[in-house]
């Protein structure tokens, strides 16, 4: 009986995440994939290419795990693409605050999308993940920039490498 009312609550949640990934409304710059083919709508991958600020013609993919109590919990987001970003860390953890403390059933896929577009545009070192790129951020925005250059177009900075991503 236990069993029934999971295989039941998992296939309402599919349908339900159907319709939110049917009815999105990507920016532009934005697209989705299901690496696992279209029955698994419950793992997939945003792609964002930022038109914008310092990550122009950047290319960043995002996995996106939903739960099968979504939406009372947020998705699981992770970049894929390794980053110099002060709200994403070495290991692809995002700092968001609606994938955190202020989501909110009534908030969906595509609110999340364009919050970590939004990250690319105008990335925050008030709430950072990356110390390190925040602190260049606010005291050297001209290095920043020079860093997050240097980092997309495939090479080191600081110890860590970065490999190419426009």
């Amino acid at each position: 009986m236990g069993s029934l009312r999971l295989r039941s609550k998992v296939q309402a949640n599919c349908v339900f995440t159907k319709n939110y990934i049917s009815e999105l409304n990507l920016p532009k710059t934005c697209s989705i994939s299901f690496p696992n083919g279209k029955d698994d709508l419950m793992n997939f991958e945003v792609t964002i290419r930022p038109d914008d600020g310092y990550y122009l013609g950047g290319t960043f993919t995002f996995t996106f795990q939903i739960s099968s109590i979504y939406p009372h919990e947020a998705p699981k987001v992770k970049c894929k693409t390794k980053v110099y970003h002060p709200n994403i860390d070495l290991d692809g953890n995002v700092c968001l605050n609606i994938l955190r403390e202020d989501w909110k059933p009534v908030l969906n896929i595509n609110t999340i999308i364009y919050g970590l577009y939004h990250l690319f545009t105008e990335p925050n070192h008030e709430d950072p993940l990356n110390r390190e790129a925040a602190a260049v951020l606010r005291d050297n925005p001209k290095m920043f920039e020079s860093n997050v250059r240097r980092a997309m177009a495939g090479g080191y900075v600081g110890p860590t490498f970065f490999t190419r991503c426009i």
